[in-house]
C-alpha cells in the first residue's frame, strides 16, 4: 500500500454558531492587519445564515460516506479530519495521528485546483502543523489536483442539467461558470510545464458543459474578490458580467459554481444573494446550479484519488491539460499578494 497508514481530510473550516463567527474570521486573517470593522462587515454574511457555515457538516458527511466506501473497496485506512481555520484544527488532528502511531498519511484537500491559495497554502499549513507536533509527526502527502476527474465533472454536470431542465425555451439562455478570483500573480500551478489556475477552471467548465449536454454558449467568470483595487485579479466579476449579458439580450442565466466543491458561505452569499439581486435588477431570470451531492460520483472520486497513491491505480482524467505530479516538489509557487481588504469565508 505504498507505505500509507492513514488518510486525513483537510478543509478550510467554518463557524458553527454566531459566537464563532468573529473568532473564526480573526483566525483566517491573523497577521494580515485587517481592520476589525472589515471583519464585522463580513461577519454579517454568516449571521444571515445563523452564523453557521455548511462546510463542517459537509466534511462530516463526506467522511462517513468515504469510510463506508473504503470498507467496500478494501482500503484499510483510518480517516482523520483537520481544518486550517476552525476546529477540528489541523494541528490537533496531526497530534492525534502521532499518538495513534501513524507514520505516513495522504491528505485529501477540499480544493480541486492549483494556485497558491488552493494548493500550496494547504501544504504550508500541513507542514506547520507537523512542525508544531514535532519530529514524531507523520509525513503527510497531498493528493493531486482533481478538477478534471470524472467524478468531479459528473457531479457538477448533473446539477447543471437539473437547472437547465427547468427552462422550457433555452434560446436566450447563457450558462455561466464561476470560481474564486485570485490575484493574477498567484496563477501558476505547476511550473513551466503546468497549466494556470484559470486554464484549469476553463477546462473544467467546458467538460461540465459537455457532460451536461449543453451545446449553447458558456462563459467563465470570477467571484468573491477580496483584494485591493490596485492589484490585478482575475476578471470579469460575475456581477459585472451579468450586466453585459443583459445588454446582449440574454434573458436567462444559469450559474454553476464550478470552483467550489460544496455550498459554503461564498456560494450562498455571493451567488444566492448578491448575484441573484444583480440579476433581478437587470430583469434576468437567474438559476444557480448546485454543487455536487455527496454521492457515488463524489465519494468514488476521493476513493480513486487515494487508490492512485496507495495502490498505483491508474489516473482517471477527462482533461488534456498537464497534470501536476504530487510526488514532485514545486507546484503552485508561493507568490503571495499584499493583505486583502477583507476576508471572504467558507
Amino acid at each position: 500500500m505504498s507505505g500509507y497508514d492513514a488518510v486525513i481530510l483537510v478543509s478550510f473550516g467554518g463557524p458553527e454558531g454566531s459566537g464563532d463567527v468573529l473568532p473564526f474570521l480573526r483566525n483566517v486573517t491573523r497577521g494580515r492587519g485587517i481592520p476589525e470593522e472589515r471583519l464585522e462587515e463580513v461577519a454579517e454574511h454568516y449571521h444571515h445564515f445563523g452564523g453557521i457555515s455548511p462546510i463542517n457538516q459537509w466534511c462530516r458527511e463526506v467522511i462517513d460516506a468515504l469510510r463506508a466506501e473504503f470498507r467496500a473497496s478494501g482500503i484499510d485506512l483510518p480517516i482523520y479530519w483537520g481544518n486550517r481555520n476552525w476546529p477540528p484544527m489541523l494541528v490537533d488532528a496531526v497530534t492525534q495521528m502521532t499518538a495513534d502511531g501513524v507514520k505516513r498519511a495522504l491528505a485529501i484537500c477540499t480544493s480541486a485546483y492549483g494556485s497558491y491559495s488552493s494548493c500550496r497554502q494547504y501544504v504550508e499549513d500541513i507542514n506547520a502543523a507537523r512542525a508544531a507536533v514535532g519530529e514524531s509527526a507523520p509525513a503527510i502527502d497531498k493528493i493531486r489536483h482533481f478538477f478534471d476527474h470524472p467524478g468531479f465533472i459528473g457531479g457538477f454536470a448533473k446539477q447543471l442539467r437539473a437547472s437547465l431542465d427547468q427552462i422550457d425555451n433555452q434560446t436566450n439562455t447563457r450558462v455561466v461558470f464561476t470560481a474564486h478570483s485570485i490575484p493574477t500573480i498567484m496563477e501558476d500551478c505547476s511550473g513551466p510545464e503546468g497549466a494556470r489556475y484559470s486554464d484549469q477552471v476553463a477546462e473544467a467548465a467546458a467538460l461540465v458543459a459537455e457532460h451536461a449536454g449543453w451545446a449553447g454558449p458558456h462563459d467563465v467568470v470570477w467571484q468573491s474578490r477580496s483584494g485591493p483595487p490596485s492589484m490585478p485579479w482575475l476578471e470579469p466579476d460575475v456581477n459585472d458580467h451579468l450586466k453585459v449579458l443583459a445588454a446582449e439580450g440574454v434573458d436567462t442565466v444559469v450559474v454553476s459554481p464550478v470552483g467550489f466543491l460544496s455550498d459554503h458561505i461564498e456560494v450562498l452569499w455571493d451567488l444566492d444573494n448578491e448575484a441573484a439581486e444583480t440579476a433581478a435588477g437587470l430583469g434576468l431570470r437567474y438559476l444557480r446550479a448546485g454543487t455536487p451531492e455527496i454521492d457515488a460520483d463524489l465519494v468514488g472520486m476521493f476513493r480513486d484519488l487515494v487508490a492512485e497513491r496507495v495502490s498505483s491505480a491508474p489516473l482517471k482524467r477527462l482533461g488534456k491539460l498537464p497534470a501536476w505530479d504530487p510526488t514532485i516538489e514545486g507546484c503552485c509557487p508561493a507568490r503571495r499578494p499584499p493583505a486583502p481588504e477583507k476576508s471572504r469565508g467558507r
